[in-house]
């Protein structure tokens, strides 16, 4: 007979003596859940799966799985469910916490698996999550849609949504009489998380409106697993695997080793509803990792010093900065450089001020700063060393990643391991004398080379390796924010290319690209919230003298649609071009504190790359805020549907040619040509 915790405040997880755990409901939705589907699947060396087929369904551990203790308790902010499976033939032990955050339709995994037997065992792959989806009492998969989000550097966040039955073909399965062989997937392949697609996603039923979406929390190897079913389908959620990861962990009689968390949030009301509800469900993650007052940020180096710092180019930028209300100076690359060398890329990893870069010392820059009323950041890059750099020849071997018994270099770069004491120990006294010589407060960490699949180095495989250098980084952040807990960090990876809920739980603010076109920024900007938090969306602005009024209003809007990041040579703007920074400035200081609890919604669909016409509303306590761009060479007129009530410009406030009007349907938006955009607020305007 099957069993469960009822009633669950959590969800409603099935078991009996025949069969392992599974997910068979969640708030009663029709689309999420199905008897008979192992909630966790487990692949080893000697074993994986227990049908043959490519997806990560059915292991031969994972179907012998069967449930010894269930609990549900309680914490300040959370309902917990905490169930131990037990395999006999292999003496393995899996215990799967799920958190439901109170108030939110939203799921946590987390699991972890102990050896209980007498030999090692290999593991080669776990899904972090599994669970059958699909209409009810049906196999068909018409209707559903899978949405998923293509990245690469300068063109993030590029959001695709495709019939399900693209991928996953109506096969008769019911004829057969056994589920699919095939599979579709989404992995990431080396470091950077989000450099090819978004540890992120969402299924739709277009009939019910009913949405799944997931985020996967891991800087390492992931993977997302589709698979057709006689009734419905599957949806695995994974870290790194052995085929596409080359991930195996050897695990000792005793040890244990812990799985990627993930986390699953329904709603009934769309994608929007469900990215709505990771929304919160991140800064629930978040709780403890406060930014008290999300500081505008200038930093010298897009489209402005492009990492040639000096005294000189840095001293009138300050300055403008400061007068902008900027409230941190960020020094970029090239502060530790000898302006001779030029090209410093296969130099870096001494974190030394270059003394022929600065006449009086980089002391006296920093002190021009706090002198002008901000705080002082700067640019590291903590995980690579130059090939040139000294450094790389000071450190021991196994402080490199490693693999067939050389070291891995990347763009004459070598990467380094953060689980060895070495890098650890080199770049906390780095990080603290920064802080200490020179008051830095904030620090940029860039991450720009892709190291590829890991390490060897204390790994039964290189995504083993890898996995452990991004558990041991996150550590490190966690313990400069516990030594200096007055210190903000910024993560960076080439723009997005390491976005992920297992970093940005620990920082403070992403950048969200590297683009330098302000008209190919838009649809970046505008869908960074479907997987960044607004107040953590850190968009680039950078006015320069060239550009037309219309062209700094619309780089101005693009920082405005999350965290202002402000560049540019300000100093050599006009009076009127300068006005509309500091108006721009002045809206993101009385604005910021609702960005702390904006929810994200697209009126118009998540944007197309090419789309003329991009749109991003924030739901806010007080109103609704729309920021739109258009791109094209006309004027544009828009509806916004279920956007209702009186709507002005809120910048540039100067605005003239734009028109709105209040429709049955929506509100009505009139443009002038483009390149050209506004940030609009509609009071009473709740969708």
């Amino acid at each position: 007979m099957a069993a469960r915790l009822e009633p669950s405040a959590v969800a409603d997880l099935h078991w009996s003596p025949q069969q392992p755990a599974s997910l068979s409901s969640f708030d009663g939705s029709n689309l999420i859940g199905r008897d008979g589907v192992a909630l966790i699947e487990v692949f080893t060396a000697a074993e994986q799966r227990a049908r043959s087929s490519q997806a990560y369904v059915r292991s031969a551990v994972g179907e012998r799985l069967r449930v010894r203790s269930a609990q549900e308790t309680r914490d300040a902010d959370a309902d917990l469910l905490t169930i131990e499976q037990y395999d006999e033939v292999s003496g393995l032990v899996v215990r799967t916490t799920v958190t439901r955050p109170s108030g939110l339709g939203v799921m946590r995994f987390e699991t972890v698996i102990r050896n209980d037997s007498d030999e090692p065992v290999i593991l080669t792959a776990i899904s972090s999550a599994s669970f059958g989806f699909g209409k009810p009492q049906t196999e068909s998969l018409s209707g559903l849609a899978l949405g998923v989000a293509a990245s690469e550097w300068l063109a993030e966040n590029r959001w695709r949504e495709h019939p399900l039955t693209d991928v996953l073909p109506a096969l008769d399965l019911a004829l057969h009489g056994q589920d699919g062989r095939g599979h579709h997937s989404l992995t990431s392949r080396g470091g950077w998380s989000s450099g090819e697609h978004l540890p992120t996603g969402y299924l739709l039923d277009h009939e019910t409106g009913e949405t799944i979406a997931w985020q996967i929390e891991t800087s390492a190897g992931w993977h997302v697993d589709l698979a057709a079913a006689r009734d419905g389908a599957t949806l695995s959620l994974l870290g790194p695997a052995d085929l596409e990861h080359q991930f195996a962990h050897e695990l000792q009689p005793g040890a244990s080793f812990e799985a990627v968390p993930v986390a699953v949030a329904v709603s009934p009301d769309g994608p929007d509803g469900a990215i709505a509800q990771l929304t919160a469900y991140r800064r629930w993650l978040r709780r403890d990792v406060a930014t008290p007052d999300l500081p505008i940020v200038y930093n010298d180096f897009m489209n402005t010093l492009m990492g040639q710092p000096s005294t000189e180019a840095l001293l009138p930028l300050i300055r403008e900065a400061a007068a902008a209300g900027a409230e941190v100076f960020c020094i970029d690359a090239g502060w530790f450089a000898d302006p001779e060398i030029g090209d410093w890329w296969d130099t870096v990893g001494e974190w030394s001020e270059a003394p022929d870069r600065f006449t009086l010392g980089l002391r006296s820059v920093f002190d021009e700063i706090h002198r002008l009323g901000m705080r002082s950041g700067i640019w590291l890059e903590p995980e690579v060393v130059g090939v040139n750099s000294p450094i790389a020849e000071l450190l021991p071997e196994e402080a490199f990643f490693r693999r067939f018994g050389t070291r891995v270099r990347e763009h004459d770069r070598y990467h380094l391991d953060f689980r060895h004491p070495a890098v650890r120990s080199r770049m906390n006294a780095v990080v603290d004398r920064l802080i200490a010589d020179y008051g830095v407060s904030f620090f940029k960490l860039d991450y720009n080379i892709n190291p590829g699949a890991g390490t060897q180095w204390q790994a039964a495989g290189a995504g083993d390796g890898l996995l452990g250098h991004t558990r041991a980084f996150r550590d490190w952040l966690i313990g400069i924010h516990e030594r200096h807990p007055a210190v903000l960090v910024e993560n960076c990876s080439s723009g997005a290319m390491r976005a992920d809920y297992s970093l940005l739980a620990v920082t403070h603010l992403q950048s969200t690209s590297d683009q330098q076109d302000l008209l190919l920024y838009p649809p970046i900007a505008a869908s960074a919230p479907a997987h960044i938090l607004p107040e953590q969306s850190g968009n680039w602005s950078y006015p320069a003298a060239a550009m037309t009024a219309e062209e700094i209003a619309f780089t101005m809007v693009t920082g405005l649609s999350g965290r202002l990041y402000l560049s540019g040579f300000l100093d050599a703007l006009d009076d009127e071009q300068r006005a509309l920074v500091h108006e721009a400035v002045r809206l993101q200081l009385s604005d910021r504190h609702l960005l702390r609890t904006a929810i994200p919604f697209w009126p118009l669909g998540l944007p197309g790359w090419d789309d003329d016409v991009v749109c991003l509303g924030y739901r806010r306590a007080e109103d609704i805020a729309l920021f739109i761009w258009n791109r094209g060479e006309t004027p544009a007129e828009i509806l916004v549907p279920g956007v209702h009530g009186t709507a002005s410009v809120a910048y540039p406030s100067a605005s003239s040619g734009w028109s709105t009007v209040s429709g049955s349907q929506g509100l009505i938006v009139t443009t002038t040509p483009g390149p050209t955009a506004r940030m609009i607020t509609v009071a009473g305007g709740v969708r």
